[in-house]
């Protein structure tokens, strides 16, 4: 063992322009009403920016940043009359920035490149919006005005909505976590959003979010479950759009863009597939849902600090504001927003304008947008469906395209078995694009080494596809009568090639930070390490540098598997955990196992 510890190294098809009801209703008005919402938020949020160096960008207070080159936003002071060149060149910029937006883009009509709210008159606004018209419409896209405010009497801005779904994608899909503690309301929100009823108060809107019988008698989520939400293209929710029985594959067919829940458990004793779900599954965005009432409990708080831990961005929701006021939660959880540890800006959100600036800006701005909802009086729900409908993935094109160009690895997070198909495996596509009729090769087995196999058909959202790209998750059949290895959890599918004969190990080192232990870690203590889809119990077996690490400590660690062999490579992220214990950080090295042990 001392020897292989000196291994150590220590680096490391209807697209009109139809407003909100609210917003057309209420255009004589908007702007007072409007300003009176930003005036009385303003003292709090200014406070906010001096805390966190950070601006709220507000699309009424009158400026914009400047235009960013990069990004799905664009801004046009006006689109009146363009020439043909002209044209040709604004669709191919649309074309760019839709595809920055991976098929979304924003708008920004009336507003100068600096960012100034110049507006236009009735007029100018109108053949401005017809040309964005023809421009999507050349390109296939739908177009939508998200939001209208009027500037200067009678000259006004809008703001846009341009969605393309991409060649290769039957729908915009992203991927939400749902978190909050066991009593936070979770799968009764869930219930509402995706049923269109509201709950009578006793539970009755989360019964078909329910898998076991279980989980019905105690009203606790035990397991991982998947719920969709789809949109139209001009935002309306289609799940209950034509019937109240639709099917999620009938969902997913008639929706432009699909908004797909995870709903974890909230009880501390399904923390491990909480924590694996969040790993292995990489949502998007994480959805943190506390109850009015109950505020921060020790199960919300763990939720949060992983959350941060993984870098993942986030927004809140209230539940329950018809029993009890929210203020108090509210409070609470700016507080700790703020705080020198966070660092984030609390936004509560409370008109649909408030909306989109939360949506657009939740990146740029490390916003965390707060959402107050009651789930049976209906209270504050259209503003978070609104917020669902704009939000889209964050990874940026340069990086998606990077990412298809790399070989295949798709992580297994589940296996199904399948009456006159045989085994199932779903899962996440980390990199390269997939196809059917694919050889790839799947393992670690129990001696480290990979097995050939072929893909058979590919189903995304309980529909079949052709192809899965890099950041998309599928289930994936496999060629009838061939032999498989027995399949587990945590294994993975790579590209079959002869040259680089893949190797699972049993030992890596990584870069940690210890984000919290009661007194110090040393050699020899047992952990549950989370990397993608691998959930396996791991010793450390060396700390680089000293004897322990305790809280705030970084070190490069030794971890040895003790179970079975795991596919892991340099650079990815690491999550271990036991009871009250957290760290992060990174692969830095792997030692493959002995191939000729393999052999042996």
């Amino acid at each position: 063992m001392d020897s292989f510890l000196s291994l150590f190294d220590p680096s490391q098809p209807d697209d009109g322009f139809d407003e909100e009801s609210d917003i057309r209703n209420s255009n004589s008005n908007s702007s007072d009403s409007i300003t009176q919402s930003s005036n009385q938020n303003s003292s709090s949020e200014s406070e906010l920016d001096g805390q966190n160096n950070k601006i709220v960008i507000d699309f009424d207070q009158g400026v914009l940043p400047p235009e960013p080159q990069l990004g799905n936003i664009e801004y046009k002071l006006k689109l009146i009359s363009p020439s043909k060149q002209r044209f040709e060149h604004l669709v191919t910029q649309m074309k760019w920035r839709l595809r920055e937006g991976h098929g979304e883009a924003i708008y920004e009509i009336g507003v100068s490149d600096s960012g100034h709210l110049h507006g236009l008159n009735e007029k100018d606004m109108n053949a401005s919006l017809c040309t964005l018209k023809q421009m999507a419409h050349k390109l296939g896209a739908s177009t939508s005005v998200l939001r209208r405010k009027y500037v200067a009497g009678r000259r006004s801005v809008a703001e846009v909505l341009v969605r393309k779904i991409p060649d290769d994608q039957h729908n915009i899909e992203v991927r939400v976590a749902v978190l909050g503690g066991a009593d936070a309301g979770k799968s009764t929100l869930l219930g509402v959003l995706t049923q269109g009823e509201y709950d009578n108060g006793r539970g009755r809107a989360r019964l078909n979010m329910f898998r076991h019988m279980h989980e019905i008698q105690s009203g606790r989520t035990s397991c991982i479950s998947h719920e969709t939400l789809g949109f139209d293209s001009q935002g309306n929710i289609i799940n209950y759009k034509y019937n109240e029985m639709m099917t999620a594959e009938e969902i997913s067919d008639r929706s432009t863009k699909l908004v797909t829940f995870m709903d974890l458990a909230g009880h501390r004793r399904y923390m491990r597939t909480t924590v694996q779900a969040l790993s292995g599954y990489s949502p998007h965005y994480a959805m943190l849902v506390l109850s009015a009432g109950g505020g921060f409990n020790g199960t919300s708080q763990e939720h949060l600090s992983i959350v941060r831990a993984l870098e993942m961005p986030f927004f809140v929701v209230v539940t329950k504001t018809d029993i009890t006021p929210p203020d108090q939660t509210v409070q609470e959880l700016k507080n700790l927003l703020t705080s020198i540890g966070c660092r984030k800006v609390p936004f509560v959100v409370t008109n649909t304008d408030e909306v989109i600036s939360a949506g657009s800006n939740q990146f740029s701005e490390n916003i965390v947008p707060i959402f107050c909802v009651s789930n049976v009086t209906g209270s504050g729900l259209k503003l978070v469906t609104r917020f669902l409908y704009v939000l889209s993935p964050g990874i940026s094109n340069l990086e998606k395209e990077r990412l298809e160009q790399e070989p295949c690895e798709f992580h297994i997070d589940e296996i199904f078995r399948v009456s006159e198909v045989g085994p199932v495996v779903g899962g996440l596509l980390v990199k390269g694009v997939l196809t059917e009729n694919m050889c790839m090769k799947i393992g670690p087995l129990p001696c480290g080494r990979f097995h050939s196999v072929t893909v058979h058909t590919i189903h995304r959202n309980k529909a079949p596809c052709r192809v899965v790209r890099a950041g998309q998750s599928a289930s994936l059949s496999f060629t009838p009568n061939q032999i498989l290895p027995t399949l587990r959890s945590g294994m993975v599918l790579l590209n079959d090639t002869a040259n680089d004969e893949p190797c699972g190990t049993l030992f890596f080192q990584a870069k940690v930070s210890v984000l919290f232990h009661a007194t110090a870690i040393y050699v020899g203590f047992q952990t549950t390490v989370h990397i993608g889809s691998i959930r396996q119990t791991a010793i450390i077996r060396g700390i680089m540098g000293g004897e322990k690490i305790g809280t705030n400590d970084s070190a490069s660690v030794m971890f040895q598997f003790v179970g079975h062999p795991e596919y892991v490579r340099a650079g990815m992220r690491v999550l271990f955990r036991e009871g009250s214990s957290k760290g992060i950080g990174v692969v830095t090295q792997v030692f493959p196992l002995n191939r000729i042990i393999g052999q042996n």
